[in-house]
């Protein structure tokens, strides 16, 4: 006590010494009071000293000295050792400060900070403990700053923000923060906001976990700059409510027990997308850059995943997911995995995403509402599985075999498509390639109207490459669509061929390389555009554009040929370069080693063919492909007036 006592005689004299500081100890916790901040201090009964607000039972006090450290305004900072963790608080914030410490496992309560100076109260954790934690409350602004601390909670979550405000979770520059929870308990993640969550700073975080999510906030998300590593974890690598944000950074998320990413509405009703997203509850999702990679492994789990829309702007997006089928008990139907999943639309007008699938069923793309594709997108999705289909009971097995898929109906299985839409398609600009070789596996599927303006697809698929249950319309843009046991393009709809470059490919007959529901009342019309069919057209097509069949250069087959009903008999060569000019225009094609009966072609102005040509040029269709093209050599392909089509294909998606 004769200690404090001259200490605190010492302390009231400095007042005028703006380099000295004033340090108070309880317990663990070290306050730090610089003496040109510290004004008037009061000594009351013998028992109490107040400092800036702080008041301080002296019989509670374990040391008060002064020296020269020097302060930082707003700052508490939190040290972590093997056994216990240290906290010291800057004076300007001292009386909006309690700290509680129990070995390592600190908890704060932060009151009211609007009379602080910037407002905002920044804890800083560094060290390292196998057995601590930090609990946050309180219901103010504040940032967490993790600079160089590696914290495991064997109890629950490493840090758990009870504080409903907005929170900035930053990882200080070149320093690495590991946090990890423990493998049973309550936890919702381990690392838990209750409110608005930011992860930013330059430097990395590396997430594990062991109970459920690796991070949650019953609020949004933002990430920006930060190198962000969830390594394993029971649920979903991220989960939020509200809206999410991807700006920058580097976010990596692997060993995934179930989704990704997810984000959920918070309430019951949407607000829509709101400015600069004040009071938004949107369930969207929106990346407008850095680099994501995610990889799933369990069943029916989704790469990204929104209960709203999912927008994508830019960025470098890798997503893989590898779990089979799964029963949805509760919606009564065969679930798969995708690697980007939207309630809502999508729309994806920037960045470079891969999606793969290896799983049973599993998709690249899934949408509830509309997917629009523009400007400088480009999209590469790969599916390997089978389809998967479920019992009566909700058993899940694969099939292989599309006659046998058909035997079940819609809500007892799921195909491996490449994009597959509830809503409408429109594809404006980017580019996607798209390759399925499963059982029922189709390339690009609208449930409703597909619609290509421009851009480049490029579709290697096992069942129709391009379909819709409604019109189909391609105006412009360069369209290569091969299908290996259905038609290349298919409308369950209208067909409407008004524009842009089409190189479509069909099963041998009864498919057809481009379909329309004739069966239905519907029609295929060409109108435009440059065509560059295997397997020929849909019977009873409307050809306002002249199209034509062409004999092989090699081989001519009498009998049905192309289209039955008025072309001529041909055929094509396998494996062979063929060269189509139109008017001034010159493209280069490569034939598969199998495909439809007979070739049909088609441009604006009278064209020309040749096979066995050598070309070279601009590559489009991932190689099989050239615009503009310069060929040489080849021997010329008859053409003949083509009037007729395919009376197979049946209805658009059989």
């Amino acid at each position: 006590m004769k200690r404090i006592i001259s200490a605190l005689a010492l302390a009231l004299a400095i007042g005028s010494l703006s380099a000295q500081t004033l340090n108070v100890q309880v317990g663990n916790v070290t306050y730090l009071f610089p003496a040109n901040q510290a004004g008037e201090m009061t000594y009351t009964n013998g028992t109490t000293l107040t400092v800036m607000g702080k008041a301080f039972a002296l019989s509670e006090v374990d040391n008060m000295w002064v020296d020269e450290t020097a302060v930082t305004d707003n700052l508490v900072s939190i040290v972590y050792g093997s056994s216990s963790a240290t906290v010291t608080v800057a004076g300007n914030v001292a009386k909006y400060v309690t700290p509680t410490l129990s070995g390592a496992h600190v908890t704060i309560a932060q009151s009211n900070t609007d009379a602080v100076s910037g407002d905002e109260i920044t804890y800083q954790l560094s060290g390292s403990t196998s057995n601590g934690s930090l609990t946050l409350g309180g219901s103010y602004k504040c940032t967490v700053s993790l600079a160089g601390v590696t914290l495991t909670n064997p109890n629950g979550a490493a840090v758990n923000i009870t504080n409903s405000k907005r929170i900035q979770l930053s990882a200080k520059k070149g320093t690495t923060n590991t946090l990890t929870d423990c493998s049973s308990g309550s936890q919702k993640a381990c690392i838990y906001s209750k409110g608005q969550l930011q992860l930013q700073g330059n430097g990395t975080l590396n997430v594990v976990g062991n109970t459920k999510h690796g991070i949650k906030s019953a609020s949004y998300i933002s990430i920006k700059n930060m190198t962000l590593n969830i390594t394993s974890t029971v649920g979903d690598g991220i989960n939020c409510e509200e809206y999410m944000e991807i700006k920058s950074g580097t976010v990596t998320l692997s060993g995934i027990g179930d989704d990704g990413i997810q984000c959920d509405l918070g309430g019951t009703t949407s607000t829509g997308i709101t400015t600069d997203h004040e009071d938004e509850d949107s369930g969207n999702i929106y990346i407008s850059g850095g680099t994501l990679k995610v990889a799933v492994t369990a069943a029916a789990a989704k790469g990204i995943k929104c209960d709203g829309d999912l927008y994508i702007t830019d960025g470098a997006i890798t997503a893989t997911t590898s779990g089979g089928g799964a029963w949805d008990s509760d919606d009564l139907k065969t679930k798969a995995c995708a690697g980007l999943s939207a309630d809502g639309n999508i729309a994806i007008s920037g960045g470079t995403l891969v999606l793969t699938s290896t799983g049973a069923g599993g998709k690249g793309i899934s949408g509830d509402g509309t997917f629009v594709l523009s400007d400088s997108a480009s999209i590469t999705v790969t599916t390997s599985g089978q389809a998967v289909v479920a019992s009566s009971s909700g058993t899940i097995s694969t099939v292989s075999n599309a006659s046998t898929l058909d035997k079940y109906s819609t809500n007892y299985k799921s195909s491996p498509k490449g994009i597959k839409i509830d809503g409408a398609i429109s594809i404006t600009g980017g580019t996607v390639s798209v390759t399925t070789s499963g059982a029922g596996g189709e390339g690009i599927e609208s449930k409703s109207t597909l619609t290509i303006s421009g851009g480049q697809v490029t579709v290697n698929a096992y069942d129709d490459g391009i379909n819709s249950s409604s019109h189909l319309t391609i105006s412009g843009g360069y369209v290569y669509s091969r299908a290996t046991n259905n038609d290349g393009i298919d409308a369950n709809g209208n067909c409407y061929i008004q524009g842009g470059l089409v190189y479509a490919i069909s099963a041998s007959s009864p498919e057809v390389a481009i379909d329309a529901n004739t069966e239905g009342g519907y029609q295929l019309y060409v109108t435009g555009g440059t065509i560059f069919a295997i397997g020929g057209l849909e019977s009873g097509a409307s050809l306002t554009q002249s199209c034509y069949s062409a004999g092989s250069s090699s081989s001519s087959s009498s009998g049905h040929g192309p289209g039955g009903g008025g072309g001529s008999s041909s055929s094509w060569s396998t494996n062979t370069w063929y060269a189509l000019t139109v008017g001034s225009n010159v493209y280069a094609f490569k034939t598969p080693s199998s495909g439809g009966s007979g070739l049909v072609v088609s441009g604006a102005s009278t064209p020309t063919l040749k096979s066995g040509v050598t070309a070279s040029g601009t590559s489009i269709f991932d190689g099989v492909g050239y615009y503009p093209a310069t060929v040489s050599g080849g021997s010329s392909v008859t053409l003949s007036s083509y009037s007729g089509g395919n009376s197979g294909g049946g209805p658009g998606g059989w």
